[in-house]
C-alpha cells in the first residue's frame, strides 16, 4: 500500500520525479529547499517526501529558515554543499581568473581558449585588457596602457601571417583523411567526393590556426579579458568568496561582489557568510598567514632569480621504500582483520623479485589510459620545481588533485620564443614587445607589485612547484603528452615521465601510456576524430 494518498501524489509529482519509487529525483524548482531536504532527511525518521508534505508545503521559507539555524547557529559546513550554482563571468583578467581557478574542491571551470579563439576583438576601438584603477590614476597608466597596446598589436597583425606560414610549411597535400567510400586513409590529392574534400579542408583549417594561435599566444599580456563559467557548490563559493575579499587587487574584489549578488539570487543561504562577522574573520586569518610568512621571507631567505626554463624533480623517497607501500595498499583491503602496520611488515620481508612481480601484474591490467591506477598509487609522492611560460602554467593549472604553490608573476626568469617566431622573421619585434614590457613592469612593480603582474605576457617564465602522487602523475602526464596538446607542456610532462623513471624505474611503468613522440600539427588527427564523430550523429 502506498504511504501516499491519491491528492498528495498529485501535488508531490510537481516536486518529485515520482511518488512510489524508493529512487527518485527531488525536481521541487527552489534550489534552497532541495539543499534543505536533503539536510533534514539525515536527522529523522521520515522518508524524504513525507518531510516536504509536513514541513515544507504549507511554510515556503522553510528552507531559508533551515540553514540559517544550521549554518549560522550550528557551524555545520558540509551542508552547504547541498546548495549548486552555475555562473558566467566575463571580462575579467587572466590573473583574476588563476585566482578563482585555484581553488581545487567543489568547483569545476570552463574558460575561453587561447587555442581555438583569437583574442585581437576590439570592442570600441579599444583592445580588451584589464585597466586597474590604482595603475589609471597613477604615473603609470600611460606606459602601462601603451606596452599592452603594443603587445596585442603584435599579436594581432601576425595572426593571418603565421597561419600562412604554418600553411606553408605544412601543406594539406601531406597529410592523410578518409575516404568514405572505401574508409580507407588517403593523402588529400586522391578525395574524389565532395563532402570528403570539405571536410578534409575543416580538419586542416582547423588545426593550422590552432598552431598559429599556440605560437603567438605568448605575446598576451595577462591583462588580457578572459570568459570563465564555474559549477560548484555553496561552500566552495563561499571559501572562493572569502578568498576573493580578502584580495589586495580591486578587480579580485569587485568581482567577489558582483559573484556574490549574483548567487544570492539562487544560493543565497548557502553563501550568507561570505561577507558577514564570519567571513570577515576568515579574510583576517588569511591575511595574517600572508603577512607571517613575508616577514620570515625577508629574515631567512636570500633570493636567487633563476632564468630560463626548468623542470626538476627535487624531492621523491627510494623505490623500494615506495613499492612496499603501494603493495601493502593494494594488499589492504582484500586483508582479513590485520592492520597496515602488520601487512606492511609482512610485505617488507618478500623478496625483491616477487614484488616486482605484483607491480608488473597492475602495470598489464591498463588497456587505456583512462584505467587508472588504483588507489595505492597515492601512497607515493613527486615534488617538482618548476619554471616555465606562464601560458603553459594556465594549462597545468587546471590540474587540481595535487598541490601546487605559486609566486606573483614578473619578467624576472626571462620568456620563451617558439622557433616559428624567428623563422618568420618576427623576432625582432617580438623582442622588442617584452623588452619594452619588462621595462613597463619593473616601473610599476616598485609602487603596486600586484598590479603589475597585469603588463606580464604569457611568454615570461612563471615559478611555481607542484607535490603530486604516482596515481595523479599517470593522469597528469599521459593527458598532457597525447598528440594534440600544446608543445610547450607535452615537453614538460613528457621530462617530468623521464625523471621519475629515472629515480623509479620500476613504478614509472605504471604510467604506460606516456607519448615521447613529436608532432607537426598538435591538433591535426584530435579534428579528424571530431569531425568522424559528427559524422556519426548525423547517421
Amino acid at each position: 500500500m502506498s504511504e501516499f494518498t491519491a491528492s498528495e501524489k498529485k501535488i508531490l509529482s510537481s516536486h518529485f520525479s515520482n511518488t512510489d519509487g524508493d529512487v527518485f529525483a527531488i525536481i521541487t524548482p527552489r534550489q534552497v529547499d532541495r539543499g534543505a531536504l536533503m539536510s533534514r532527511y539525515s536527522r529523522t525518521n521520515k522518508s524524504m517526501r513525507r518531510i516536504f508534505l509536513d514541513e515544507f508545503l504549507k511554510n515556503k521559507n522553510r528552507g531559508e529558515e533551515f540553514y540559517e539555524r544550521v549554518l549560522l547557529e550550528y557551524g555545520d559546513d558540509s551542508v552547504a554543499e547541498l546548495g549548486e550554482a552555475q555562473i558566467a563571468i566575463e571580462g575579467l583578467s587572466n590573473i583574476a581568473v588563476k585566482k578563482i581557478e585555484d581553488r581545487r574542491i567543489g568547483l569545476s571551470y570552463l574558460e575561453k581558449s587561447s587555442r581555438y579563439v583569437a583574442w585581437n576583438k576590439k570592442i570600441n576601438g579599444q583592445y580588451q585588457f584589464y585597466k586597474d584603477s590604482d595603475l589609471m590614476s597613477s604615473r603609470f597608466a600611460d606606459s602601462y596602457i601603451d606596452a599592452c597596446n603594443f603587445s596585442f598589436n603584435v599579436y594581432s597583425k601576425n595572426i593571418e601571417p603565421m597561419i600562412n606560414y604554418v600553411r606553408e610549411k605544412y601543406p594539406i597535400e601531406k597529410y592523410f583523411f578518409k575516404d568514405s567510400q572505401d574508409g580507407k586513409e588517403k593523402v588529400f590529392s586522391k578525395l574524389k567526393n565532395e563532402n570528403d574534400i570539405k571536410t578534409a579542408n575543416m580538419i586542416y583549417k582547423g588545426s593550422t590556426k590552432a598552431k598559429a594561435l599556440d605560437i603567438l599566444r605568448g605575446l598576451l599580456p595577462a591583462s588580457t579579458l578572459t570568459n570563465v563559467g564555474i559549477t560548484g557548490n555553496g561552500r566552495s563559493f563561499e571559501y572562493l568568496l572569502t578568498i576573493l575579499f580578502s584580495s589586495n587587487l580591486e578587480e579580485e574584489r569587485k568581482l567577489a561582489s558582483k559573484i556574490k549578488k549574483e548567487l544570492d539570487s539562487t544560493i543565497r543561504a548557502f553563501v550568507r557568510r561570505s561577507d558577514d562577522k564570519y567571513g570577515k574573520a576568515l579574510q583576517k586569518y588569511l591575511n595574517q598567514v600572508k603577512t607571517i610568512s613575508k616577514s620570515i621571507v625577508k629574515k631567512e631567505i636570500k633570493p636567487k632569480s633563476t632564468v630560463g626554463k626548468l623542470t626538476k624533480l627535487v624531492d621523491w623517497e627510494p623505490e623500494k621504500k615506495s613499492i612496499d607501500k603501494i603493495i601493502t595498499s593494494l594488499m589492504y583491503e582484500q586483508s582479513p582483520s590485520t592492520s597496515y602496520q602488520n601487512i606492511l611488515s609482512q610485505v617488507k620481508k618478500m623478496s625483491f623479485e616477487k614484488k616486482l612481480k605484483i607491480i608488473k601484474s597492475m602495470v598489464n591490467l591498463r588497456g587505456n589510459r583512462r584505467h587508472r591506477p588504483s588507489r595505492a598509487f597515492e601512497t607515493v609522492y613527486y615534488t617538482f620545481d618548476l619554471l616555465n611560460n606562464f601560458g603553459m602554467f594556465r594549462d597545468f593549472h587546471r590540474h587540481r588533485a595535487l598541490t601546487l604553490e605559486r609566486q606573483l608573476l614578473t619578467t624576472d626568469h626571462g620568456y620563451n620564443t617558439p622557433k616559428e617566431i624567428q623563422v618568420l622573421g618576427i623576432d625582432k619585434e617580438y623582442n622588442e614587445c617584452m623588452s619594452n614590457t619588462k621595462i613597463t613592469f619593473e616601473k610599476i612593480k616598485k609602487k603596486y607589485p600586484e598590479q603589475a603582474q597585469y603588463v606580464v605576457n604569457f611568454a615570461f617564465n612563471y615559478p611555481y612547484f607542484m607535490k603530486f602522487n604516482l596515481r595523479e602523475a599517470c593522469h597528469l602526464i599521459e593527458l598532457r603528452t597525447v598528440p594534440q596538446g600544446h608543445v610547450d607542456y607535452r615537453q614538460v610532462a613528457q621530462q617530468m615521465y623521464k625523471q621519475i623513471n629515472k629515480v623509479h624505474p620500476s613504478l614509472s611503468q605504471i604510467i604506460k601510456f606516456v607519448d615521447l613522440k613529436e608532432y607537426d600539427l598538435e591538433r591535426f588527427e584530435s579534428e579528424k576524430r571530431t569531425q568522424e564523430k559528427k559524422k556519426s550523429l548525423k547517421k
